[in-house]
Formats: structure tokens, C-alpha cells, sequence
């Protein structure tokens, strides 16, 4: 993605172009693959990779403002760690607990055949697939 699809895209979802947020979004968006991360392990990526520094508090709130805008969807594990994902689209993953890493599973992989029904007064809001992996 090129720097002025960086700034539409951020433009277009409400949030201002600060440099932070665009070093950022260039670091999550220009790969060619879905990227899976966590706060602490993108602050370290930019640390490695760009010459700006940034406070750990700016980049949760630089990843958090992404989520909320749509750009970026959230992957709790077990409620011990909480991962962010690019890959916005309907989708299931796996969870390799030796390696800490999250794999994709595309939707049209996994048919699911019934699920129950929602309490009264709630509605499901989506289903996602979580397949734990070890060694």
C-alpha cells in the first residue's frame, strides 16, 4: 500500500494522518501477507525498523484507534494475551501455544452445521474458530 492509500485510508475511517500513525500503518499495511501482532511485538518491530521512536502508550493507542476504525480486528487467546489482526475479512484461526503464533484459516475451510441459540435478548454477532495447536 502506498503512502497516499495510507492517508486515504485513514482519512476515509475518521482518523488523522499524524506521522506516528502513518509510520505505523506502513509497517502494518505494505506486506503482502495478513500479519498478526501484539502491542508489545509491533513496538518492538519499530523499533528494529524505523528511525522514529515511539512510546508503547502511543502505539496501543495508534493500534486500538485502528481496531475501532475497522483496519485492524481483535484476537484475544485464552484471555492471556491479546493479538491484532490485518486481515478484517470473515476468517478462523489457528493457535500454535509452543510458538505463539496465529494462523489463518479461511471461512470456507470450517462448516459449521448448527450452533445454539443466542440468550433472549441478544443476537450473535459473528462465530470465529479458535483451534489450539501443540508440538
Amino acid at each position: 500500500m502506498k503512502k497516499i492509500d495510507i492517508l486515504k485510508r485513514l482519512r476515509s475511517s475518521g482518523l488523522r494522518p499524524t506521522k506516528q500513525r502513518v509510520e505505523i500503518a506502513k509497517l502494518l499495511f505494505e506486506r503482502e501477507k495478513t500479519f498478526h501482532f501484539t502491542v508489545e511485538s509491533l513496538s518492538k518491530l519499530l523499533a528494529k525498523r524505523t528511525t522514529s521512536k515511539f512510546a508503547l502508550a502511543t502505539v496501543y493507542n495508534t493500534v486500538h484507534s485502528f481496531e475501532a476504525a475497522g483496519h485492524l480486528s481483535k484476537v484475544e487467546v485464552r484471555g492471556k494475551k491479546t493479538y491484532f489482526d490485518t486481515n478484517v475479512s470473515n476468517h478462523h484461526h489457528f493457535y500454535d501455544s509452543d510458538s505463539s503464533e496465529l494462523i489463518d484459516i479461511d471461512a470456507n475451510d470450517i462448516v459449521i452445521q448448527k450452533i445454539p441459540k443466542a440468550p433472549n435478548g441478544k443476537k450473535i454477532k459473528n462465530v470465529e474458530v479458535f483451534i489450539n495447536l501443540k508440538n
